[in-house]
């Protein structure tokens, strides 16, 4: 074992970060041109970068001018990035991108430099540091142009810099470029020996454009198709080959400085699966659906009313929360794993219905989905009266949102149910609404959270979204508006009140909640409103088109994990939904 990497330079506010992946594990590039945070070989494997939370190891690509200014884009419906300098010199490009199809057990960083205008001269230093940062380069040698050698447990092997020089276990290049110049540098990280010769730059970015080319549909059908088809790509990217689908992509950025609320979520929800297979569904019948509904039936068939709310990428235990021992993200904390675990959520099989329903709608179910179908209506006649942590992963309660998404999904999926079943469904679902008025409707008419908080809470769009109970009862045009009113401020939505302080000090807004209240104001007949909504959550994205979990209203930076999943999915479904007109109008009861 080497010595402790020492730590890198200060991480940048998340809108400076793009994120390019493969569905197998993502890297963070800053504006440097610095990898800044990278799992290898999966998601929930340990870090070979990770400067974003204090740890060691970096793979940075940087114009040695004194002064340059950055900024990129992505390809239009990929994760292929690239960085941009304009320099007192001239202009800079690197393309980036993790090569596809993509390798289980070995990671390829594919990096592209041009001059594009003017000479260049750019620096480039590689220090793997394994096990977030515990583990330096080691045996390391260079053959044929290649530099090979360890972190840890990965194997590495680097092309493209063959002249590089090394100190200390560390791998330095100066690279200039004449005008129209390029260059690449090929980076291949693995957990098993190589048994093959390097990987041929110009086959790899090939074959990583024509992947690209095949998964993402154009979604010209949609009122904003280039971010439709942004998020769509950002979902693909964090979809792995087992069809589960990461929440983010990084651990331990926080929702609020020094608030302790920070977690690890490189796992997939159940949730958050299911609300990005329902978006892809209202788009049409693109494979994320299939994937989303494989992993969700694979873990209803095997844990059945036990589902737990997260999953490792293999279907395996979320471990638990353990501390690093690294400095964290400014304001946050370096911890692995989640408490998710010991937690029961209902709306979970709610949801699962929704998912399992939007996929029979484009007759995308066999026998082994519907029997998952069969289970979480089970699950839900066993443990609906039970009380859960609910969305937001609280206290134990009886929460409205879970009880009533719940109905929901029972109604949906008994659409396409043999009679007698689906009207035993219906049935139920008419008995869980029924309860929840009995305990959770507001003296004035709305949902409230549940028994004994009787607060509003802007989960409680998505039961009505869903179809619990119709978008003109009186109950839903109630809450609606009670949401819009209490929670609603400058065009963003907060989840609920959380005490005395105004909104924006508690926490950020949260950028699902918006494009729900886009959906429901929509629904309603309001679609000048609802616009208004969509564009305004739309643009509370970093400079690279990525959304967190959160939006600090005030300050307009970006807070949480990075980037959000589910916040992509629920801009990719209201962008198809606000496409259509609306079946009510303004005037409808």
């Amino acid at each position: 074992m080497s010595a402790v990497i020492q730590g890198p330079e200060s991480p940048h506010v998340l809108r400076e970060y793009a994120m390019i992946a493969d569905g197998q594990r993502a890297a963070l590039i800053g504006p440097r041109g610095d990898v800044a945070w990278m799992c290898v070989p999966r998601w929930d494997s340990e870090a070979v970068f990770s400067s974003l939370i204090g740890g060691g190891g970096t793979f940075a690509v940087t114009p040695l001018s004194a002064r340059y200014v950055w900024g990129g884009s992505y390809q239009d419906g990929t994760l292929i990035w690239t960085s941009r300098w304009v320099t007192s010199e001239g202009i800079i490009e690197c393309r980036e991108a993790l090569a596809q199809p993509a390798d289980p057990r070995t990671a390829v960083l594919l990096r592209r430099l041009r001059a594009v205008s003017g000479p260049a001269t750019m620096r480039v230093v590689l220090e793997t540091g394994a096990g977030f940062g515990k583990y330096g380069m080691n045996r390391l040698k260079c053959a044929d142009g290649v530099w090979t050698g360890r972190s840890g447990n990965l194997h590495v092997r680097l092309a493209g810099a063959s002249e590089a020089t090394m100190r200390d276990g560390v791998l330095h290049l100066c690279l200039e470029l004449p005008s129209g110049g390029g260059h690449d540098l090929v980076l291949e990280l693995s957990d098993e020996p190589f048994t093959s010769g390097p990987v041929d730059a110009d086959a790899a970015w090939a074959g990583t454009e024509r992947c690209w080319e095949d998964a993402v549909p154009a979604l010209l059908d949609t009122i904003a198709p280039d971010d439709a088809r942004q998020s769509y790509a950002m979902l693909r990217g964090m979809t792995g080959g087992s069809g589960a689908m990461v929440a983010a992509a990084t651990l331990g950025l926080p929702e609020r400085a020094q608030e302790k609320r920070n977690y690890d979520y490189r796992y997939a929800w159940i949730r958050d699966q299911c609300y990005a297979g329902q978006a892809v569904a209202a788009c049409g019948a693109y494979p994320l659906l299939d994937d989303s509904v494989r992993f969700v039936t694979s873990r209803l068939l095997e844990d059945g009313p036990d589902l737990k709310p997260a999953y490792t990428v293999t279907g395996g235990r979320v471990p638990d929360e353990a501390d690093l021992g690294l400095p964290g993200y400014p304001g946050g904390s370096a911890k692995v794993g989640n408490w998710v675990n010991e937690q029961f959520q209902l709306d979970a099989f709610g949801e699962t219905l929704l998912l399992l329903a939007a996929a029979a709608a484009h007759d995308r179910l066999d026998l082994e989905n519907w029997r998952a179908a069969e289970v979480a209506v089970q699950a839900i006649t066993e443990r609906w009266q039970e009380p859960d942590a609910g969305i937001w992963e609280l206290n134990n309660e009886k929460w409205a949102h879970s009880r009533l998404i719940c109905a929901a999904g029972l109604r949906s999926i008994a659409i396409h149910a043999p009679a007698a079943q689906g009207g035993g469904w219906t049935s139920l679902a008419d008995a869980i609404v029924a309860d929840t008025a009995r305990d959770s409707l507001h003296l004035s008419g709305r949902w409230q959270r549940s028994p004994t908080d009787d607060r509003v809470d802007a989960s409680l769009l998505l039961p009505i979204l869903r179809g619990a109970i119709p978008a003109t009862d009186p109950r839903s045009l109630a809450t609606v508006e009670a949401v819009r009113a209490d929670l609603g401020r400058e065009g963003y939505l907060y989840r609920f009140s959380q005490d005395g302080r105004p909104l924006a000090q508690a926490e950020g807004a949260f950028l699902l909640c918006g494009f729900d209240m886009a959906m429901a104001l929509h629904q309603q007949g309001l679609e000048v409103q609802a616009m208004h909504w969509f564009e305004r959550n739309r643009a509370a994205c970093a400079t690279t088109g990525l959304f967190t979990e959160e939006y600090d209203v005030e300050q307009r930076q970006l807070r949480g994990n990075f980037p959000q999943a589910f916040v992509h999915a629920a801009m990719l479904e209201a962008a198809k939904r606000l496409a259509k007109p609306s079946v009510l109008t303004h005037e409808s009861p």
